[in-house]
């Protein structure tokens, strides 16, 4: 498949659930944005949760597994990477998407570690939810990010 790092790319760091993960990955081929796994997965990549979450989509994906978040950073050194998590004010609908920027979410017990989350501070971003909850589900979490990105583009990667 072609590099769509002109559009949209949702880059899951070290995801842990398999069904979470199907769930994004259908996501990404529904919108025509690419899935970037990062690290050490939870999980193995002929999961049966996975691949059914998935449902017949995984022909229509595009999804790459790189070893570690520093190869990511440096095969798009001149890209935009926004961070997802409940440590930060600043909101997802203040933030103005391009096309071609990664949108980062960690894994579900754990989020984005917090080094990474230092050192890119002003490009974190947040989804509001009420202060006694901990976090959203990653894949709800990851398509309301995505649609809003889409929203802001106006319109669906046609080319996958």
């Amino acid at each position: 498949m072609s590099d769509k790092s002109n559009y949209l790319n949702i880059v899951l760091f070290e995801p842990e659930i398999p069904q979470n993960t199907g769930n994004i990955a259908r996501l990404c081929a529904c919108i025509g944005a690419k899935l970037y796994l990062v690290g050490r997965l939870g999980f193995n990549l002929s999961d049966k949760n996975l691949k059914r979450a998935g449902l017949d989509y995984w022909d229509k994906l595009d999804i790459e597994h790189v070893q570690t978040f520093d190869e990511l950073l440096e095969k798009f050194k001149d890209s935009n990477f926004y961070f997802f998590t409940t440590k930060t004010d600043r909101l997802y609908t203040d933030n103005k998407f391009q096309r071609g920027d990664f949108l980062m979410f960690g894994p579900e017990t754990r989020g984005i570690p917090e080094g990474i989350l230092n050192k890119y501070s002003a490009n974190c971003l947040t989804i509001p939810m009420k202060e006694i909850t901990r976090s959203l589900n990653l894949s709800n979490s990851v398509a309301i990010a995505s649609y809003e990105a889409v929203r802001q583009f106006g319109c669906i990667n046609e080319e996958i």
